[in-house]
């Protein structure tokens, strides 16, 4: 009986500790809690503390959104500022408008002593497959070309000198007949371009014929720089990009029915004589500077004036023009090891037809290239 009420007494004793020192560990808490919140300046570190802490939160998250979206930003202006033809082959994009060979006007600009020499090499090569789309303008009657290719013959009666007055002559026809054709885009040559028509109208196929296109590619670094006539003895500096003639180049229907006033008829000699430059830059005068169209650049074009070697065999079939000619005083020419040896094809344009079009019947057969 004895143990028993002893052994209660414990249990009891041993209760009361236990709930005087919880009661007494509250107390202290709460005592603590009273300290901190009592201290003005410790209540002001911790909501210093507190709001840098959501200010750095904040601060990320705006970094992070404005990284995001100038990246995006970034991306879709590099999209739209991307030159033609310098994100590969045209075929990767879907066309803008469906084209055949027969909406394009390929003009060649030649002179009758050049009849023999440059212009029979385009027609056995790429103007053979391509005659009812191109045109010769030249400064002769030739009874010989009259009968390849009949009224595509065209003679200017315009001057045989490589004077820019000459040159602006034979634009000036080149663009009213042209007018005149109905056709969706109008396209200059020389006579010493080779002209891949197919890859040409994969090209062309990318843009409305009825936008402000002028396409090609500048000779020049930087603008050129002229002076334009006012009258009056009035003058003005003017620059502007153009695409050289050299290489070609393409302007659609609807930017060319916005030149006629300075273009059409008589007009082009007077524009060209405004600012005393040839053709292809009266062009770009007329487009740049006074209809304010860039220039829609694309290294698919090709001129004697640049180092020929460059262009790859194997992206031969890519290129829209190539050409020949000298080139710092070298033979200028595509590197191809084709179906001729270069003293029978100097030009190595019978190698380049026979390339992309081994079916012609004057090309040698199994063409190890």
């Amino acid at each position: 009986m004895l143990k028993n009420n002893a052994k209660k007494a414990a249990v009891t004793a041993a209760g009361t500790a236990s709930l005087c020192l919880l009661v007494l560990l509250l107390l202290a808490a709460q005592h603590h809690r009273v300290q901190v919140t009592s201290d003005p300046s410790a209540g002001a570190d911790a909501g210093t503390r507190s709001l840098l802490q959501e200010t750095a939160i904040q601060d990320e998250q705006k970094k992070s959104g404005f990284s995001a979206y100038f990246t995006k930003l970034a991306r879709g202006r590099r999209e739209v500022e991307k030159p033609a033809g310098s994100s590969g082959s045209p075929a990767d994009a879907p066309p803008a408008e469906d084209i055949s060979a027969s909406d394009v006007f390929i003009a060649v600009k030649t002179t009758k002593k050049f009849h023999q020499s440059r212009l029979n090499l385009l027609l056995d090569t790429w103007i053979s497959r391509n005659t009812q789309q191109t045109y010769i303008f030249t400064d002769g009657e030739d009874a010989e070309l009259k009968k390849k290719i009949g009224s595509h013959a065209i003679n200017t009666n315009c001057s045989a000198a490589h004077s820019r007055q000459a040159l602006s002559c034979k634009m000036a026809v080149e663009y009213d007949k042209f007018i005149e054709s109905g056709k969706k885009w109008f396209c200059h040559v020389d006579d010493d371009n080779y002209v891949n028509v197919r890859t040409l109208v994969k090209h062309l196929s990318q843009f409305q014929h009825t936008q402000d296109m002028y396409i090609g590619k500048p000779s020049l670094d930087r603008p050129i720089e002229a002076t334009e006539r006012l009258g009056d003895n009035k003058m003005k500096p003017v620059n502007f990009w153009f695409a050289t003639g050299g290489a070609g180049f393409c302007v659609s229907r609807g930017l060319a029915l916005k030149m006629s006033p300075w273009a059409s008829g008589g007009h082009f000699m007077n524009t060209a004589e405004k600012i005393r430059l040839p053709d292809d830059c009266t062009i770009g005068y007329i487009i740049e500077s006074v209809l304010g169209v860039p220039l829609t650049r694309s290294n698919l074009f090709h001129s004697h004036l640049e180092n020929l070697q460059q262009v790859s065999r194997s992206e031969i079939h890519k290129q829209i023009t190539l050409s020949y000619g000298m080139f710092e005083n070298k033979s200028n020419i595509i590197n191809l090891k084709g179906a001729f040896p270069v003293e029978e094809d100097p030009s190595r344009f019978k190698s380049v037809h026979c390339l992309l079009y081994p079916d012609t019947p004057w090309c040698p057969p199994q063409v190890v290239l």
